[in-house]
């Protein structure tokens, strides 16, 4: 664990916690900076357009400069809006999302926290993100930032429910809520992965694929309404509610905002790798076993986990420039209507299949 080698290192167990709580942002950041440019060509490609393309090798450092040109930015604080919530909720909001990766298992090696519910702590503690939400768009006392709030508030609370239902599903056939548990029984292959059935074999596996499958879609269309990525961005909805939530936003603090929402696209996708496809598992086996070298498999690990999670983060980009944006009403009606008992029901076989 590299919570013992920094130990080891520095001698001081305070040091080492804070060095390795720190990690996730090492990590954070350069993906932040990669995906909002990667979502700028993608979104270009699938338009005929270029995108951007002169500030370095096809526009690889706008991202960077967009940064730089933010914290220079002023910081305006409406003269009506609550101050001390209006500063503090997209520090909650962030915060929501990077605790999150505190129990995501990037490698064997690397495990921020080997808690025991891992998802569990997962599904608690991203929902401190709503709270960030709500408390943005009543400080920011603007009707637009309220309504984008309180949209993003039901959306969130109401497609949490399918996700844990998919999310209990798969703790049935695993017999566990550690997500470095789940990733060490998806190991041998990817025909080991729960999406496949996982580690389970004859009749059972045969049985458990199809509706891992559903499990799996159900997942990953929940996910795209939490992390108000479209077709469910309406609490963003620039036609109606201008910004939403972050209308009065500007500045370091309109770039939190943007971090978290990338870190949530991340965290929503590692989950699904690491639920159905693997986690850190090699689909074929890791070089390092075949040539002897041991120290080599934790970063094998690690570039399956960041491989897979990115593919998942682009197929949601993939999707934003694909989709129209649903109404309220067909929101709601996605989620109460159609994924609830759907999750429902394909929780309940999949309970009858792992009895056989």
């Amino acid at each position: 664990m590299i919570q013992e080698i920094l130990i080891d290192l520095f001698g001081n167990e305070i040091v080492a916690f804070i060095i390795s709580a720190a990690l996730p942002l090492v990590f954070i950041v350069p993906f932040v900076i990669f995906a909002v440019w990667l979502e700028r060509k993608v979104s270009a490609h699938m338009q005929d357009r270029l995108g951007p393309m002169r500030v370095g090798w096809h526009g690889v450092l706008q991202t960077v400069a967009d940064f730089i040109k933010l914290v220079q930015k002023e910081d305006i604080i409406a003269a009506d809006a609550d101050k001390k919530m209006f500063i503090l909720a997209p520090i909650m909001v962030f915060a929501g999302s990077y605790a999150a990766y505190a129990a995501f298992p990037f490698s064997s090696a690397y495990i921020g926290s080997g808690v025991d519910v891992g998802i569990f702590f997962v599904i608690a503690i991203s929902s401190v993100v709503v709270a960030g939400l709500l408390m943005a768009g009543w400080a920011s006392n603007n009707k637009y930032s309220l309504y984008g709030a309180m949209r993003s508030a039901a959306q969130i609370v109401s497609y949490e429910i399918p996700t844990a239902l998919v999310i209990l599903s798969i703790v049935m056939v695993t017999g566990t809520l550690s997500l470095a548990e789940m990733s060490e029984l998806q190991a041998g292959g990817f025909w080991n992965w729960q999406i496949f059935g996982g580690a389970e074999t004859g009749l059972v596996k045969i049985l458990l694929i199809p509706f891992m499958i559903i499990a799996f879609i159900i997942f990953y269309i929940s996910s795209l309404a939490e992390v108000n990525r479209t077709p469910f961005d309406m609490p963003e909805a620039e036609s109606e509610l201008v910004s939403g939530y972050h209308t009065e936003y500007s500045g370091m603090k309109f770039s939190i905002f943007f971090l978290a929402e990338y870190a949530n696209m991340f965290a929503v996708s590692a989950i699904a790798a690491i639920l159905f496809f693997g986690g850190y598992q090699s689909p074929f086996g890791y070089i390092g076993d075949l040539l002897g070298i041991d120290w080599l498999v934790p970063f094998e690990q690690l570039f399956w986990f960041a491989m897979k999670g990115l593919f998942f983060v682009f197929v949601q980009m993939w999707l934003r420039w694909t989709l129209p944006r649903v109404r309220v009403d067909q929101l709601m009606t996605i989620c109460w209507k159609y994924l609830i008992p759907y999750a429902f029901v394909n929780l309940i076989i999949i309970g009858l299949i792992t009895l056989i």
